[in-house]
C-alpha cells in the first residue's frame, strides 16, 4: 500500500510542477497577434482524417475564391499541411508528430479537419487527442463557438476554456492498482482570467449586455469554485454588462426551455461543460454539421469543424458527398478573426441562403444529395450575387 501511495504521489507532483511552469509561460505571453500589421498572413490548411482533407480542401477553395485579390498579391498564402492523419500520429506515436508540428507552427491561423481520437476498442493505440494536444502546444485558450436561429430569438456565443478542466490532462490520470484509478481537472487564476476577459470584451464590443458564467461549483467546489469566482470578478469590471451563473445541469434544460433560452446571449464554460453544452447548442441549429468554431490563442488560430472524420463515409466511398458547412461556418469565423470582416458577412450570407433558405442543392452523405464540390460551387454562385 506504501509503495503504491508513493508511485502515485509522486506522479501527481510531475504534474503539479508542470502546470505552475505552465501559468509562468501565461504570464510572460505578449498582446494578440494585430494582423493588420502583418505584410503576409500564412493560412495551413491542416486536412486530418476521414472526411476531414474533403471538407478543407472546399473550404480553401471558398476562401481563395473570396481573397482572391490578396491570394494573386501574396498577402494570403495557403499551406496544405497533410501529417495529421491517424496513421502518421500512430507511425510517430504521438498526438502530433514534431515535424507536423513545426508546420503548424510556422502558420499564423489553420484550418483543421476533423482528426480520429483512439477509444477503447479501436485498433490504434491509446495517443491523445490531435485536437487536445494541438490547443495546448499553441495554447489555443479560447474555444468560441457561435450558434443563432433567428426565428426562435436564439443568438448565443459559447467561451469554452480550452486548455484548463478536465480535459488539460486527459492521458496524466493514475491508475493505483486494478481498483482505483484517479484523473484529474485543473483550474488556474491566469487560464481563467483571460477567457473570461475575452468573453466580456467581445460582449462589450458587441452590443451584448448579458454573461452568463456556467459551472458546476456546488459539487465540484475548488476548480469549479475558482472558475466562477474569477470570472464572477472579471464582470465586475464591466458594470454595464449583467453577470448571471448556472449550473451545468440546469443550464442544459434551460437551452430547451422556450421561455428562457432566447435571454442567454455570452456563456463562459470550463471545458468539459463547454464541449458537451456546445453539441446539444449545434444540434438544435441543425446538427453539429450546421456549426463551426474558432480556437483562440494569442499567437495561433486554429478554425475547424466541430463533427467527426467519419471514416465509414470513406470506406463505404461516399467521401465525395460529405457535408462541408461546418467547415464553411469555421470560414467565416477565420476571416472575421484576420480582419476580413466583409468577406466573412459575404460567406455567412451566403451559407445562410444555402443552407435555410433557397436550398437549391442538399447535402444528404449519400448520391441521394450533391457532391461536397457542388455545394461549394452553389455557396459561390450565391457570394457573386451578394
Amino acid at each position: 500500500m506504501e509503495n503504491k501511495v508513493s508511485v502515485a504521489a509522486e506522479k501527481f507532483a510531475r504534474l503539479i510542477e508542470a502546470q505552475l511552469a505552465r501559468v509562468e509561460k501565461m504570464k510572460a505571453q505578449k498582446d494578440f497577434v494585430n494582423y493588420e500589421e502583418l505584410d503576409q498572413i500564412i493560412i495551413g490548411v491542416c486536412g486530418g482524417d476521414g472526411i476531414g482533407p474533403i471538407i478543407t480542401h472546399e473550404a480553401q477553395r471558398v476562401l481563395s475564391y473570396l481573397l482572391k485579390g490578396d491570394v494573386e498579391k501574396g498577402r494570403i498564402v495557403f499551406k496544405v499541411i497533410d501529417g495529421l492523419t491517424i496513421e502518421n500520429r500512430v507511425k510517430a506515436n504521438k498526438a502530433i508528430p514534431d515535424d507536423v508540428l513545426e508546420e503548424l507552427k510556422s502558420c499564423h491561423v489553420i484550418l483543421k479537419g476533423p482528426t480520429t481520437t483512439p477509444r477503447a476498442g479501436d485498433p490504434w493505440p491509446n495517443i491523445e487527442s490531435a485536437n487536445v494536444a494541438m490547443r495546448k502546444e499553441l495554447d489555443l485558450f479560447a474555444n468560441v463557438r457561435p450558434v443563432k436561429i433567428p426565428e426562435q430569438g436564439i443568438d448565443w456565443t459559447f467561451f469554452r476554456e480550452n486548455t484548463e478542466g478536465a480535459y488539460t490532462m486527459g492521458s496524466s490520470g493514475i491508475e493505483v492498482d486494478d481498483e482505483v484509478a484517479f484523473d484529474f481537472t485543473l483550474t488556474t487564476t491566469e487560464g481563467t482570467e483571460r477567457i473570461a476577459r475575452l468573453a466580456y470584451d467581445y460582449a462589450k464590443k458587441n452590443g451584448k449586455n448579458r454573461v452568463s458564467i456556467v459551472t458546476k461549483a456546488n459539487v465540484v467546489k475548488t476548480t469549479d469554485g475558482k472558475f466562477l469566482k474569477l470570472c464572477q470578478n472579471v464582470g465586475k469590471e464591466y458594470p454595464d454588462i449583467q453577470t448571471d451563473d448556472w449550473y451545468i445541469d440546469i443550464m442544459t434544460a434551460k437551452l430547451i426551455d422556450e421561455k428562457r433560452r432566447r435571454d442567454f446571449q455570452v456563456m463562459i464554460l470550463p471545458n468539459l461543460y463547454g464541449d458537451i453544452i456546445t453539441d446539444e447548442a449545434a444540434e438544435m441549429q441543425g446538427g453539429v454539421g450546421t456549426a463551426g468554431s474558432a480556437n483562440l490563442g494569442k499567437r495561433y488560430a486554429m478554425f475547424e469543424a466541430i463533427h467527426g472524420s467519419a471514416p465509414r463515409m470513406v470506406n463505404e466511398g461516399r467521401g465525395q458527398y460529405a457535408d462541408p458547412c461546418s467547415m464553411l461556418r469555421a470560414s467565416v469565423l477565420l476571416l472575421s478573426h484576420i480582419g476580413y470582416q466583409a468577406e466573412a458577412d459575404k460567406l455567412e450570407r451566403a451559407l445562410d441562403k444555402c443552407m435555410y433558405e433557397e436550398k437549391k442543392l442538399t447535402i444528404t452523405g449519400r448520391d441521394t444529395g450533391c457532391t461536397c464540390e457542388a455545394f461549394g460551387d452553389y455557396v459561390m454562385s450565391v457570394i457573386e450575387t451578394l
